[in-house]
């Protein structure tokens, strides 16, 4: 056990975030999400929710202050079109974490090859829809 570090942060996913460099891409799937056939590296954490996992990867982590999007959400698709609640509890975590935060939207499927190229997905058991993220990684300073 280290000091500092988020209980659900396992050995493997401090390996993975330690691995990432500038720009690196890691997801924070929800539940649903096809972790294992979309990620090329994939970190268990079915027992955290998506906002838990979000609020100590950004512990730890900064985000890319380069990027034009830097916290990307998954589009409604279909006929689903009210905003998912966790939405704005994802953005609020991220302005209270990072000061750099550039939120951006993609479509379902674009996400899907988004997250096949992310370095790596970290499933969660998030049981809200549309509660997948990709956090695209800063310099730490």
């Amino acid at each position: 056990m280290l000091k500092g570090i988020p209980k659900n942060v396992s050995p493997d996913l401090l390996k993975i975030l330690c691995e990432m460099g500038h720009g690196d891409e890691i997801v924070i799937a929800d539940g649903n999400f096809p972790a294992e056939r979309c990620g090329q590296r994939v970190v268990r954490a079915d027992a955290s929710g998506g906002a838990e996992m979000l609020e100590s990867v950004l512990t730890l982590i900064p985000l890319d202050t380069y990027a034009e999007q830097n916290l990307i959400l998954m589009q409604l698709s279909g006929n689903d079109t009210i905003e998912p609640s966790i939405w704005s509890e994802y953005q609020s975590i991220a302005a209270k974490l990072d000061d750099n935060v550039r939120l951006g939207q993609i479509d379902r499927f674009a996400f899907y090859e988004r997250a096949k190229a992310a370095f790596a997905v970290i499933a969660t058991g998030e049981g809200a829809t549309y509660a997948n993220i990709i956090l695209k990684k800063g310099v730490v300073k």
